[in-house]
């Protein structure tokens, strides 16, 4: 008896350190070329621009063929798609470092965007289709920071291989390094599929059509996405910028602060995940968490304070918006149809690629325009939003 209570958190623990590694190494490589921009730069002859260019189409891609990928994880599994994405990635990144010129950057970074878009569709209908729901959202929550990881380790990591293998053998390497992890992602086929532990409503290869998509509690989930990625986006980007601005810091400690923030937001997705799976009232999760990250950062925009409440203001603004995050995902677990988890989450998050090209522009303008403290206004007007939005997938999906 306790063989087979303990064989089901050890079977969810492989899981999710299978899904861990992919969704570290998907948010590592969105961070591994920016580093080498200047050798790249040297290299190639051209400017920022010409790069810049590179990475949208990049995540242009990853936002359009995150909703196709949706659909292939429904029909054919996340076992067989989530290792060709690793892999993708890895031949992307190994031919970048190939390149002889930058017309010849285009087409792999075409091809590691294609890549990038099979990991939440993936991920998640892996978890929500073999992980216990009573530890559910505690996974959703590790799910999230093992990305924030991924972004962590991918500057400082990719600057050590350069200074050792120069920037081209610094990207061959973690090219390998992805389809090594891709053939074990691979190898790892019994734990990925999710066909006999789905939903008893849903039949292999039924699914449901792309109306589903178009439904009003998948739709404002996806407003809830774009919303969310336009004030995050806002905040992570542009903070450092922003900060010295409106309340005077330096940039290296401007820096420190934007880091604290965002570790701040992984501390508070683990928490998050107690939370969500102690309730049902999701949305209240998320109404009470953004409302008060969104008043955390009109204080940051519009009341001068010493450096210490400054940084405990963003520390803050980080957690609450990080507790938000795992009962975000229950309210998209609730309103998927059985056997439609890949091709909704593909769906909703895109809308993450969409807010993020929104955000820089807006906030851009703003700043040049002298208007830095209208920015915190924007970012909690988008948090206020996405708490309505939260509260639209809730009730329009008890409405149908």
């Amino acid at each position: 008896m306790t063989d087979i209570a303990l064989e089901a958190p050890r079977r969810d623990a492989r899981i999710i350190g299978v899904i861990g590694a992919a969704h570290c190494a998907s948010h590592f490589f969105q961070l591994v070329l920016p580093p080498l921009f200047p050798s790249m730069i040297d290299d190639f002859g051209v400017d920022f621009t010409a790069l810049g260019f590179m990475m949208a189409v990049f995540f242009s891609l990853s936002a359009v063929a995150q909703v196709a990928a949706g659909f292939m994880v429904d029909r054919f599994g996340a076992q067989r798609v989530l290792p060709i994405g690793v892999a993708c990635l890895g031949c992307a990144m190994a031919g970048i470092g190939f390149a002889q010129s930058y017309w010849m950057l285009l087409p792999f970074a075409a091809l590691g965007g294609i890549g990038n878009a099979v990991f939440h569709p993936a991920d998640y209908s892996v978890l929500t289709a073999r992980i216990a729901p009573s530890r559910l959202a505690r996974v959703y929550s590790v799910h999230t920071v093992s990305g924030t990881i991924g972004w962590a380790i991918a500057p400082v990591t990719m600057w050590a291989l350069s200074q050792w293998l120069g920037w081209r053998g610094a990207l061959m390497a973690v090219g390998m390094l992805g389809l090594i992890l891709a053939a074990f992602i691979a190898s790892e086929h019994s734990e990925l599929t999710t066909g006999r532990h789905a939903h008893p409503a849903a039949k292999r290869g039924a699914g449901v059509d792309i109306e589903t998509l178009f439904s009003p509690p998948i739709l404002m989930a996806f407003l809830y996405f774009t919303l969310l990625a336009i004030a995050g986006g806002a905040t992570q980007n542009f903070f450092p910028t922003m900060l010295p601005k409106v309340q005077g810091v330096t940039l290296a400690l401007a820096a420190t602060i934007t880091t604290a923030y965002l570790t701040a937001s992984a501390l508070g997705s683990f928490a998050g995940g107690y939370v969500a799976d102690l309730t049902r009232n999701h949305d209240r999760v998320v109404g009470a968490g953004l409302l008060g990250a969104a008043l955390m950062a009109l204080l940051i925009g519009f009341a001068p304070m010493p450096a210490i409440l400054v940084f405990a203001a963003a520390a803050t603004m980080g957690f609450l918006s990080g507790l938000t995050i795992p009962s975000r995902d229950m309210l998209v677990r609730a309103a998927t149809p059985p056997g439609a988890t890949g091709k909704v989450f593909g769906f909703v998050y895109s809308g993450l690629d969409l807010g993020s090209l929104v955000a820089p522009v807006v906030v851009g303008a703003l700043i040049d325009h002298g208007h830095t403290p209208y920015v915190f206004v924007f970012i909690a007007a988008a948090l206020a939003a996405t708490v309505g939005a939260a509260v639209g997938v809730k009730h329009s999906r008890h409405s149908e």
